[in-house]
């Protein structure tokens, strides 16, 4: 079987696309979310960019590509905040699914919103858009990290605790 070439730096192609499903998800979820109201928008906001920043910070800087374009380019962003980790703990580190659910509640918390949203008055913009949010949230996040990013990480190969909790057939 041959083995997959990894990237020392990510093309930009590719870091757009990862980030424009992300930015994606974030904007859908935002409208749908201000629909409720400016507090909620804010706070949903807030959530987002408390899960980044403690990515940057707790991950990204023990990761093999800080200071380098990772497939989402967070890892030149972290080494303009903070300082390099090491790259041990994020070989070590354990990822539960316990741990990933606020990552997921970016996505869920709206379309529960739009489902409400929906039944208490129809709505073809947020129908729309709840679909879209599940798409992208489920089918978009796959193809990205499927095909254009975690199959060419350098990280991967050195130990990643995403991949391993994603990927059960190794153990």
């Amino acid at each position: 079987m041959k083995k997959t070439k990894c990237y020392e730096n990510y093309p930009p192609w590719i870091v757009l696309v990862s980030n424009l499903v992300s930015l994606l998800i974030y904007a859908i979820g935002a409208f749908i979310i201000y629909e409720v109201g400016i507090i909620w928008l804010i706070l949903y906001l807030l959530f987002i960019l408390f899960l980044e920043i403690k990515l940057l910070m707790k991950s990204c800087v023990n990761c093999y590509y800080y200071g380098k374009y990772c497939a989402f380019g967070k890892g030149k962003i972290s080494k303009l905040f903070f300082k390099k980790g090491n790259a041990r703990k994020f070989m070590q580190k354990q990822i539960t699914w316990k741990e990933i659910i606020p990552d997921f509640l970016v996505s869920v918390i709206p379309m529960i919103v739009g489902i409400i949203l929906l039944i208490r008055k129809f709505n073809l913009l947020i129908l729309v858009l709840v679909i879209s949010l599940f798409l992208l949230s489920f089918s978009g996040n796959a193809l990205v990290r499927g095909s254009l990013t975690c199959k060419y990480c350098k990280q991967r190969e050195m130990g990643c605790p995403a991949e391993q909790l994603f990927n059960k057939k190794k153990k």
